[in-house]
């Protein structure tokens, strides 16, 4: 009887383990999964796309490839942290060989194929000129990271065309005016043939009256010269008290090398194309006194914590340095700085679902409203009558000792 009993406990313990568990898959298989309710997701804005056309090889590549690495590292910075508005930022960078010719095929890439809402470039005067009429025609915004001012004058044929750097006109003001300090009166030129060269040649020579100067003879050499002797030879044989060179770093440093070798021992002054490391390597001695204007960053520790610049430069110069090396650091980077700073400002006010025409009109639009922008070439107050709108006060001049730069104050 016992073992009758307690078959029959062990058998209604079974049955009700087995209807336990039956209850137990149906409560399972009935309870919808998270991935069953989860919400989808968000799609994914669409990103900014921007163009750049710069001499990251050729003549004027130490202009092109520092303005590259900012825009790289601005770039990264900006989708770090969220894009804009939503957006990524996608910037995409030719190398246009500093060759004016293929600058204009980039850029036609860059309207009609990659559809870009503005393009940062060229890295030259002469081939930023170049590409005006492309991007006139095709109604695109262009923020110029070259000095000439015929680049954004007259601004009314440049109704689409901005720039950042400082202008040559400005340039040859600074250096006139150190000159004038120093009693100076009596100067020879030496001048690239180049958009450039030939830009601050004409405000050399229209400036010099002014300023109480004489120029008493006028050189000029094309680009890819690789001598520079037979010009100042006959530089040498005038009473001039100082020669003035108006080019970037790699043809400047033939310059006052051949200055050295022929034991000219007059004051050379240049313009704010040689303010870079390569202008020193490549002189060598040579380098150590010359003299030319530059944007502040080269010497931003001597700038005073009063300047509205400080800030910017002393940060930028840290972000710079602490990515591609201590000492690398120039104001052609700066000019790429400013010039993405100023399309990410127009970019953060454009109303979503424009088409691409309407979302370039509406991007050059912001860049022209631009106020007390204070970047690394300057402080910045864009307006119909200026498309460059830099505040005066924004060039140092700068002389080399001991192959590093100093404040010439």
């Amino acid at each position: 009887m016992k073992r009758w009993l307690s078959l029959v406990l062990a058998l209604a313990l079974l049955v009700s383990m087995v209807s336990l568990a039956g209850c137990g898959k149906k409560t399972t298989e009935g309870t919808p999964t998270k991935t069953a309710t989860a919400q989808p997701t968000a799609t994914p804005k669409a990103p900014y796309k921007v163009g750049a056309v710069l001499a990251l090889t050729g003549l004027s590549s130490n202009l092109g490839v520092p303005e590259k690495q900012t825009l790289e590292m601005m770039v990264a910075d900006i989708n770090a942290k969220g894009g804009i508005n939503g957006h990524p930022l996608e910037v995409i960078i030719y190398d246009n060989e500093t060759v004016a010719e293929k600058a204009v095929t980039l850029v036609n890439r860059l309207i009609e194929q990659d559809k870009v809402l503005a393009i940062i470039g060229p890295s030259t005067t002469g081939d930023s000129l170049a590409v005006i009429d492309a991007v006139t025609t095709a109604k695109m915004p262009l923020v110029s990271c070259a000095a000439g001012i015929a680049i954004v004058t007259p601004v009314e044929q440049r109704y689409w065309v901005f720039k950042t750097p400082q202008a040559d006109r400005e340039a040859v003001t600074e250096i006139y005016k150190y000159m004038q300090a120093k009693g100076i009166t009596r100067v020879a030129l030496i001048t690239n043939t180049s958009g450039f060269g030939a830009g601050g040649r004409g405000f050399l020579q229209s400036l010099a009256s002014s300023y109480g100067m004489t120029v008493v003879d006028d050189q000029t050499y094309s680009a890819g010269d690789t001598s520079m002797q037979s010009q100042l030879t006959h530089i040498k044989g005038t009473n001039a008290q100082a020669v003035i060179n108006w080019d970037t770093d790699q043809q400047a440093a033939i310059v006052a090398s051949d200055m050295q070798r022929l034991q000219m021992n007059i004051p050379l002054y240049c313009s704010h194309g040689i303010a870079n490391k390569a202008f020193i390597q490549n002189a060598g001695s040579a380098a150590n006194g010359v003299i030319f204007p530059a944007g502040k960053l080269l010497v931003v520790d001597e700038v005073p914590a009063t300047d509205p610049q400080k800030a910017v430069l002393t940060k930028y110069k840290s972000d710079f340095e602490t990515k591609y090396g201590a000492g690398t650091v120039n104001t052609f980077g700066g000019h790429a700085s400013d010039a993405l700073n100023m399309v990410v400002m127009a970019l953060q006010k454009l109303p979503e679902g424009l088409d691409v025409a309407k979302a370039r009109a509406q991007v050059r639009d912001e860049i022209e409203k631009i106020k007390d922008f204070v970047g690394i070439s300057g402080v910045f107050t864009m307006s119909p009558q200026d498309h460059l709108g830099m505040k005066a006060g924004s060039l140092a001049m700068v002389k080399i000792v001991d192959g590093k730069w100093t404040w010439a104050k």
